[in-house]
């Protein structure tokens, strides 16, 4: 039996592995059985909901159509710090990253995406108490080829989660919608997701082109979602095959995000509330 430097047989740690996933899906098996008595009543809408994230993996709406009070003074601050957003020189670039700023500390923008009835949603969605990572503000600028999250993958964050993105400005196709394939076309034990998880595996998990899902899943089938100004997609990244796509335009959005608590990989959760990325001072808030 061969070694690593360490001393320690590699088949050994494959087993070991193997064991401490078995066991946690197990464990996370029970919880879902045992806090099913303990999920919170929702209003027949809020169930169509939950349900369709479950037959879909997305569903579209509008911040309108929720009707959360606490929406105009996020959509202010919202839009305030969209405006304070550096500027980006970035015209000779071959790849145009998108600019983050994290706004989970700014109380308006926090407390819309901690509204208790957003929370019930996600939570019976979830089947588990919710965690709420936090906030980012995403400004997405026009590249011509697919890479990151141009690409189609899946989030690795937890079994399922769910992110709320709102639209800040209008987009069309040329500001590049989110786009996501219906879970009927591939999930198990539909042969596609066999085939679908093969080529992510391949890519190491960072993602699959246009041209590698369409001989899999056709461009018919892609559900495409452009919307106006205050468009909501509540989508769970890890269970629906989804990207942003190619734009000629900048789209701005906001990205709430959350998992179970605690989630399979909390690791991976941080980049929400810590210093990843460009935060404003909690003053800079309405009053300010």
């Amino acid at each position: 039996m061969s070694v690593n430097e360490s001393g320690v047989n590699p088949m050994i740690n494959r087993i070991q592995d193997k064991l401490f996933n078995l066991k946690s899906e197990v464990l996370y098996r029970a919880s879902l059985v045992k806090h099913r008595s303990n999920l919170p009543q929702l209003s027949v809408g809020d169930r169509f909901i939950v349900n369709t994230l479950k037959t879909e993996g997305a569903y579209i709406t509008s911040l309108a159509d929720l009707g959360i009070d606490s929406t105009p003074k996020m959509l202010q601050s919202a839009y305030k710090q969209l405006v304070r957003m550096a500027a980006v020189d970035n015209q000779n670039l071959d790849e145009r990253l998108p600019q983050i700023y994290t706004l989970t500390d700014l109380p308006e923008i926090y407390n819309w995406g901690n509204n208790q009835r957003l929370i019930n949603i996600i939570e019976n969605y979830l089947g588990l108490p919710v965690a709420f990572h936090g906030v980012h503000l995403r400004k997405d600028f026009p590249n011509e080829h697919q890479f990151g999250t141009l690409l189609w993958h899946k989030d690795s964050e937890d079994r399922r989660m769910v992110k709320v993105i709102i639209y800040l400005n209008d987009v069309e196709k040329k500001h590049g919608p989110f786009e996501y394939i219906p879970l009927s076309l591939t999930s198990f034990p539909n042969p596609n997701a066999y085939r679908v998880d093969y080529k992510l595996w391949q890519s190491g998990y960072l993602g699959i082109n246009d041209e590698e899902v369409e001989p899999i899943i056709p461009k018919s089938a892609w559900k495409s979602c452009p919307g106006p100004a205050g468009t909501v997609v509540i989508a769970d990244p890890r269970t629906a095959l989804h990207h942003g796509t190619i734009r000629t335009e900048e789209r701005s959005a906001l990205f709430f995000v959350y998992t179970t608590n605690p989630p399979k990989r909390p690791e991976l959760c941080t980049q929400y509330w810590d210093d990843t990325f460009a935060k404003p001072t909690v003053s800079s808030s309405l009053n300010s």
